[in-house]
């Protein structure tokens, strides 16, 4: 027994924390850094596959005499499988565990992807990019669930937003890599090496991560697992005043229901409006990159112009999430996305209405790539953010459905238009619809979701407190 707590000492036994309000409590340690640099290293592989795939199609028609139609049909069953994947790993992460989750999905898009060097047929590999996709899709939300699990509260928004910017750090290399790996080695080595480097990722995850304390709360672990758990982030700190059971009843009921939860009156509020945002600045986003070329091509670009202009709006993108990482650690993450989305749509307008010759497109590119990259970044915290721990790879991997969904009916939408005889000017002020919609949006979850990212101690409805809010009791 603590002698502060005896019959007759004079002072109040010390208050009893739980596990989430631990974990808030102090600053960002060495273990919680390296957790951060993983999920950056694991985005920036997932980029790399996405990308590397995308160049390796033409490759695919030119060499097998593949039709378009197959390669489109392809492309089509890919995205739909990212977007099963993470809704299904989602709960399996919640319920299961959220690091063997991760490593699982790492070595199903790995391994599918080096597999495809191998197929020899276009529905060998047609079948192997859908299980690559499945992995890929299941991946990102729950590495930005494990992120956002093991940081503090006050660097939670900007570290999820920085380990995403993975994706277009990927992105970019992946171009870059395509244009001299590719003419040297041949498209098979190419996928090979990224299917077999993130298998290397695989030990590092399973010896480094920590399993997050909400799911071993929700699964109803001995308390020295959870210790042992705290101990991994937080080595060295006193949890002799950590309540170790505290919230386990509260945490395990909503995984008997999720679905039930994430739709219920207390959430269906901030979980459509999150779906509304990741559906529409992903289609905005996906349109975007499609028509990049062709709307280069119409003024007049040379093919190296074109691949400049792609290239420059991929920097643009890794910019601006590195931006976000950078501002949502001091503003708001709502109105940040709200802001971003509006500058979004007006340098949209501008690239749409404005003639400036070769050299104003190239900065209006990259400015416009810079917004929206930064726009996703504040989304991705916005949305890793929006539901208490317990839920939050769940809410993230449907969210990534969402998203994923949002992308094909963007690339349906946009390819009928154009057939209808609209110009790219015509479609690009059309994206200002779904952008001025996002900030809206953004704004309207500002009065759903409690601030938790301002460093401010939690509210005790705020869903990353550790402590019940409404949500929870539904």
């Amino acid at each position: 027994m603590s002698l502060d707590s005896l019959p007759g000492s004079g002072r109040a036994p010390s208050p009893r924390l739980s596990v989430q309000e631990f974990i808030d409590s102090a600053p960002m340690g060495p273990r919680q850094r390296l957790v951060a640099l993983l999920g950056v290293v694991i985005m920036v592989a997932e980029g790399l596959d996405t990308t590397m795939a995308s160049f390796v199609y033409p490759h695919v028609m030119r060499e097998w005499g593949t039709p378009m139609s197959a390669v489109t049909t392809t492309v089509t069953a890919g995205v739909l499988s990212m977007a099963a994947g993470g809704a299904v790993a989602g709960p399996l992460a919640d319920r299961y565990g959220r690091k063997s989750t991760a490593a699982a999905g790492i070595v199903v898009f790995g391994a599918a992807t080096a597999a495809m060097s191998l197929a020899t047929t276009i529905e060998l590999f047609a079948v192997l990019r859908v299980v690559a996709c499945v992995g890929l899709g299941g991946v990102a939300p729950v590495v930005m669930a494990i992120v956002a699990d093991s940081t503090p509260a006050a660097r939670r928004a900007p570290v999820v937003a920085l380990a995403f910017s993975g994706v277009a750090a990927g992105t970019v290399a992946g171009g870059l890599l395509a244009s001299t790996l590719m003419p040297a080695v041949g498209w098979p080595a190419v996928l090979a090496l990224c299917g077999l480097a993130p298998l290397l990722l695989v030990p590092l995850v399973m010896a480094c991560v920590p399993e997050s304390v909400s799911v071993l709360l929700a699964r109803g672990r001995p308390a020295e697992q959870v210790r042992e758990s705290l101990g991994l982030l937080a080595p060295g700190r006193d949890v002799s005043h950590v309540d170790l059971t505290r919230g386990r009843d509260d945490e395990r009921e909503p995984l008997r229901k999720v679905g039930a939860i994430l739709l219920s009156r207390s959430f269906a509020p901030t979980t459509l409006l999150v779906w509304l945002c990741y559906f529409l600045l992903l289609g905005v986003v996906f349109l975007l990159i499609n028509y990049l070329p062709l709307m280069a091509e119409r003024a007049g670009m040379t093919a190296s112009r074109v691949g400049v202009v792609v290239g420059l709006f991929g920097v643009g993108t890794l910019c601006g999430q590195l931006l976000a990482s950078f501002g949502l650690g001091r503003h708001d993450r709502f109105r940040f996305l709200a802001l971003l989305s509006g500058l979004s749509a007006l340098a949209v307008c501008v690239t749409a209405a404005v003639g400036t010759g070769h050299a104003g497109t190239f900065v209006l590119i990259a400015v416009l790539g810079t917004c929206l990259g930064g726009s996703m970044g504040a989304l991705q915290a916005v949305g890793a953010l929006a539901y208490p721990p317990a839920l939050r790879a769940t809410g993230m991997g449907w969210m990534s459905g969402v998203g994923r969904i949002g992308t094909l009916a963007s690339g349906l939408l946009g390819g009928a238009l154009i057939g209808a005889g609209w110009g790219i000017s015509h479609l690009l002020l059309l994206m200002c619809v779904p952008l001025a919609l996002t900030g809206a949006a953004a704004l309207l979850l500002r009065h759903e979701v409690p601030p938790a990212a301002s460093g401010a101690p939690a509210a005790p409805s705020d869903p990353d407190s550790g402590r019940a809010g409404p949500g929870a009791e539904a």
